[in-house]
């Protein structure tokens, strides 16, 4: 006569035991899911940090041949860049790909970061100004008129900002990214008002007294 456990391995799981496996397997899953979109987050943070520097190589480059970073005047000044000046960062980090420092539209990528909430990935597309770092594949908000000689740790690029004070908290898990003029980047925790913190108790944009924009608000082009 056959045993239990032979008849069982020969029929495979009765239907009680198939839910028993589905339900642990559910909630393990279930567990694991919050760990994956943290590491998922601190990867795209990685990338975005990565890029900023990159951009800073090629904005001091750009500078020694122009006499500052991208700006309406820089635009006016060269016939190649005429058409890369306007509202958002695409629009003035567009002419370090105009200039031809660069022949890859991949290092502006930054997830989240376009304020505009498209998210596309850079096509390496850009023989002109209407293909070139369309909405979504510059992620990074720019500080109009800088120059290498203002102070080091003014900030010159952002990402993910949603308006010209604020990141998009959930992007990157409460932080937002800030590469300065003397090419260091910074990871930095965010205020329930989705601000930039500072350990003097200030935030990021704030101005005044013992601010590193004194009385002045700074320019900011958000990412299309």
């Amino acid at each position: 006569m056959k045993t239990y456990q032979q008849t069982r391995l020969k029929r495979g799981f009765t239907l009680v035991e198939l839910l028993v496996v589905i339900a642990i397997i559910a909630s393990l899953a279930a567990l694991a899911t919050p760990v994956i979109f943290k590491q998922r987050k601190k990867a795209d943070m990685a990338q975005a940090t990565g890029n900023a520097k990159q951009i800073h190589a090629l904005l001091v480059e750009f500078e020694s041949d122009f006499g500052q970073f991208p700006s309406e005047g820089t635009a006016d000044s060269d016939a190649d860049l005429k058409d890369y000046h306007g509202e958002y960062s695409n629009d003035f980090l567009g002419q370090i790909l105009a200039a031809g420092y660069i022949d890859s539209e991949k290092i502006f990528y930054a997830k989240a970061g376009s304020s505009t909430g498209i998210n596309k990935k850079p096509d390496n597309s850009f023989k002109d100004r209407t293909d070139t770092l369309v909405a979504g594949e510059c992620g990074f908000a720019y500080v109009k008129n800088l120059s290498i000689s203002k102070n080091s740790n003014t900030p010159v690029l952002m990402a993910p900002m949603s308006t010209k004070s604020t990141f998009d908290k959930d992007a990157y898990g409460g932080k937002g990214i800030v590469l300065r003029l003397d090419s260091s980047v910074s990871q930095m925790l965010l205020s329930k008002k989705n601000k930039a913190k500072l350990p003097t108790g200030n935030t990021l944009f704030d101005i005044g007294e013992d601010t590193i924009w004194g009385d002045q608000e700074p320019e900011i082009a958000l990412a299309k």
